[in-house]
This record gives C-alpha cells, sequence and structure tokens, in this order.
C-alpha cells in the first residue's frame, strides 16, 4: 500500500488550476502594462495623463465638485495611476500566492518582495526611456500600492472564507 500512488490526495481540482492561470495571466499582464508605461517617452506619458486628467475632472464636475475637479492636477493623476497600479499588482500577487499554497499567510512577504522589484524595475526602465526620469518617492508609493493591494485581497479572502464556512454550517 506505501508503494502505490493515491492519484486523488495528489491531483490539483480543476478551480485551482483555472484560478492559477487566471491569475497568474492577470498578473503578467499587469506587470507589462506598468512596464509598457515607463516605455513611454515623456512627450507620450504627458499626453496620456492629460487625456486622464479632463476624464477625472469632467466626471468631478458632473457629479457635483466643480472645486475638487479644478484642484486635480496632473501630478496628482500621475502619482494615483502609480498607486492603482501596484495595488493591483499586490491583488494579484495576493491571489496567486492563494493559489499556489495553502499558507499563503505567512507568505506575504513573497508578494511584498514582488512588488518592490517591479517598482526598482520600473524606475529603472524609466531612466533609459527619453525625457523621464527616475525617483525613490515612487518606489515607496508604488510599494504603498502593493501593500493596499495584499491588504485588499486578505479582506477579501477572509470575507469569502467567513461567507463559505456559514454556508456550510446551514
Amino acid at each position: 500500500m506505501s508503494g502505490e500512488y493515491n492519484s486523488s490526495a495528489q491531483r490539483t481540482s480543476p478551480w485551482m488550476t483555472a484560478g492559477r492561470v487566471i491569475f497568474t495571466l492577470a498578473l503578467i499582464g499587469c506587470i507589462a502594462f506598468i512596464f509598457s508605461n515607463s516605455m513611454k517617452i515623456a512627450s507620450v506619458s504627458t499626453v496620456s495623463s492629460s487625456r486622464v486628467l479632463t476624464l477625472l475632472q469632467a466626471a468631478l464636475r458632473r457629479l457635483g465638485h466643480p472645486a475638487l475637479a479644478q484642484r486635480l492636477t496632473d501630478h496628482i493623476v500621475r502619482k494615483l495611476a502609480h498607486f492603482c497600479e501596484y495595488m493591483l499588482e499586490g491583488f494579484l500577487l495576493m491571489l496567486c500566492m492563494r493559489v499556489y499554497t495553502r499558507q499563503y499567510i505567512w507568505h506575504i512577504s513573497v508578494p511584498m518582495l514582488g512588488g518592490v522589484l517591479t517598482a526598482l524595475t520600473d524606475e529603472t526602465i524609466q531612466i533609459f526611456s527619453p525625457g523621464r526620469s527616475s525617483q525613490v518617492t515612487d518606489v515607496w508609493l508604488d510599494s504603498a500600492g502593493v501593500l493596499a493591494g495584499i491588504l485588499t485581497a486578505l479582506v477579501l479572502m477572509a470575507l469569502c472564507r467567513l461567507l463559505f464556512n456559514h454556508r456550510n454550517k446551514e
């Protein structure tokens, strides 16, 4: 019996396999998006930020906040973009960690390290993009975004677990 292969104990569920594929591809896509933005030359990056600024200002005005729309600047939009990109990356890193290991809560440092390494690489890419610069403050902002994404994922996973356990008890 000890020499037999127990296939049911060794098999990964199709849902777990699907989760691994989906979350891994989403993470790769997110990092590719981040790096592609860093490779843009300054004038192209400025045009992109200006478009987003215009859309956000219009949305704020439409929601009845013209003073807030007036205060919104290109600088704020760029910093928000950094934070949001990396929040998504942190979220996806944590989901990837969850689908690859049951002990994900003990491995929070792995997604955090991955996010910081992405941020460092991102800022290094910007050094070589014409008209762009690299800023240590962006690495800190990006890291804060990764941490926010990790924490968001942990909260959502905990809520899902509570919901799942509650439904199983009924």
